[in-house]
């Protein structure tokens, strides 16, 4: 393993208690093994070479930005260091070590005379650019100082044991390459062996439903979706345990800054943006290069730059298997759903009053105005080559619904009867909405949609919901484009 490495992750994914963690381990100032003791790193081969073993340097670079602002940062971290490091040995620095600047040599006359090497732990590495997003001579400071860190030779080599940096984006690249090219990187796209500790685990959060008397199927619903590779399912771990703090689940986020965060990047003129954002809150995977992405927040060129963006954010979780990107649950479809809902751009207000008119045609059983409105969506927001495809209706179905993702948990093929419903709406409690079972055809007839729902009884799995039903059964003609839908009412089974 490489001793310079960087992880990013989005907000409340425990990046600072990581940062914490490891210099409590690592720093000669404290004796930290009571808190390790019990632990799995303490059966470790490496525990005791490692345990308080070196000098620490912990920054949080936003704090270092609240004191000296983006462009005094890099000196702000020298006038604070300095004298700590003088206090280990008085005349750190003065002799001429070739080592570069005067941080750089009193870090290494202090490694040399004390004979402890640095570990560095850099929180919100990425602070400077992203506070400083069109100041490029602030982040070209800030890019040369950790090139005179982290650049490997003789310095780094015989001073830095090593160095841990945390943020929300990967490197800064200019052109292909990253700025500082000796970190290994571990990010949301590509999270490789540190993908386990990106967040909560299912046996962990198995054993915390347990301990608070936690609905796991709910928390799976709420907070989970985050399938990274070498680590199956994955938990937001703030919000599992605000949830468990209050002992219910809900959205934690705080909207306002979903919002502002969403806001800028959902917006951007990029063709097919909207629909496609629409369509992933509504529950579609959508394809995405994520090799595009400069790692920044204002390099952003192409459609794909912002899909990549919204992952290390932590709003969509990328596929590395079939290259997709998804919204992971409902929490964060909840926030997103919000964020569109509050937009101004036209494009994103005309998807969201498709949406409500065709959610009021369904409950009022307006039969031709959602075959309609069906249509209207299809021809809109589909691609010709996949117009046809049976998918394709389905997803017109869910870009329907998306407006009302918070009063309603979809299901796909829910078992019920002698098979499986293609979609089923189940409305959440005290919404006042009624159920929907949607049956789609293609090439039949939507009556046939409607007889097929009953013939299997996709209903009886509804038999305890107080709710009224709506059967809605939806068929599209490939060759004449023709959108047609029928519309049952049911009465509540329960009743």
């Amino acid at each position: 393993m490489r001793k310079l490495v960087l992880v990013s992750r989005p907000r409340r994914f425990g990046k600072s208690y990581a940062a914490s963690m490891l210099s409590a381990y690592y720093s000669a100032g404290c004796d930290s093994r009571h808190v390790f003791e019990g632990l799995a790193i303490a059966r470790d081969a490496t525990f005791e070479r490692h345990l308080n073993a070196y000098n620490v340097v912990n920054l949080d670079m936003t704090e270092v930005i609240h004191a000296a602002g983006v462009r005094g940062a890099v000196e702000e971290v020298s006038r604070l260091l300095l004298p700590e490091l003088r206090s280990l040995a008085p005349d750190a620095g003065q002799s001429d070590a070739g080592m570069g600047n005067e941080l750089t040599s009193t870090l290494f006359d202090v490694a040399r005379k004390t004979g402890r090497k640095f570990v560095f732990v850099i929180d919100e590495w990425d602070a400077v650019y992203r506070l400083a997003k069109d100041d490029q001579q602030a982040q070209d400071t800030y890019a040369e100082w950790l090139r005179a860190l982290f650049k490997g030779g003789t310095f780094t080599d015989t001073t830095i044991q090593g160095a841990y940096l945390t943020g929300i984006l990967p490197l800064k690249k200019h052109g292909h390459q990253s700025a500082v090219s000796d970190f290994r990187e571990y990010t949301m796209v590509r999270p490789g062996d540190y993908a386990p500790y990106v967040g909560f685990t299912q046996e962990e959060v198995v054993a915390l439903c347990a301990r608070h008397d936690m609905d796991l199927a709910d928390m799976r619903r709420w907070y989970d979706g985050y399938d990274l590779p070498k680590a199956g399912r994955l938990y937001a771990p703030y919000s599992v345990m605000e949830a468990c703090a209050h002992g219910e689940t809900g959205s934690y986020w705080v909207s306002t800054e979903a919002y502002e965060s969403l806001r800028p990047y959902i917006e951007m003129d990029f063709d097919g943006l909207q629909t496609d954002i629409v369509r992933a809150i509504g529950g579609g995977s959508l394809h995405v290069d994520p090799d595009t992405f400069q790692n920044d927040m204002t390099s952003i060129r192409v459609k794909d730059d912002v899909l990549t963006l919204l992952v290390h954010l932590g709003y969509l979780t990328y596929d590395t298997t079939s290259h997709t990107v998804r919204v992971p649950n409902a929490e964060v479809r909840a926030e997103m759903a919000r964020s569109v809902a509050r937009s101004s751009h036209p494009k994103l207000l005309e998807l969201m009053r498709t949406s409500v008119q065709l959610l009021d045609d369904i409950t009022n059983l307006r039969e031709d105005a959602v075959a309609a409105g069906f249509a209207h969506v299809h021809d809109r927001d589909c691609s010709p080559l996949f117009y046809n495809n049976e998918q394709s209706l389905r997803s017109v179905v869910k870009l329907a619904y998306f407006a009302y993702k918070d009063n309603f948990t979809q299901f796909e093929e829910l078992p019920g009867g002698k098979g499986y419903a293609d979609l089923v709406y189940l409305p959440k409690k005290d919404s006042g909405m009624p159920i929907f079972v949607i049956e789609l055809k293609r090439n039949d007839s939507a009556e046939g949609a409607i007889a097929q729902i009953k013939n299997r009884d996709y209903p009886a799995q509804l038999k305890d919901r107080n709710e009224e039903i709506l059967l809605v059964g939806i068929n599209y003609d490939a060759e004449s484009k023709e959108h047609t839908c029928v519309i049952e009412q049911l009465p509540p089974l329960a009743s």
